[in-house]
């Protein structure tokens, strides 16, 4: 079964930087889920680290849910 944890993350990303009246500062890269020592791929997780006007940081994850 195929999961969409990319596009979701991407869509995020793009729509949170495209509106021009956000209380959102800052959008980071999509990030990917990767072992720290070896660096392959854990998971399908994504995140998108994110800051508001403010400088108040967040982090947006994208995960599969098992149904």
């Amino acid at each position: 079964m195929l999961q969409y944890c990319d596009y979701i993350a991407a869509q995020a990303q793009q729509a949170i930087k495209q509106d021009p009246e956000s209380l959102l500062k800052e959008t980071g890269a999509v990030k990917l889920d990767l072992h720290p020592q070896e660096g392959y791929l854990q998971s399908t997780t994504k995140t998108v680290e994110v800051t508001d006007k403010y400088g108040q940081r967040y982090r947006v994850t994208v995960e599969a849910v098992d149904a």
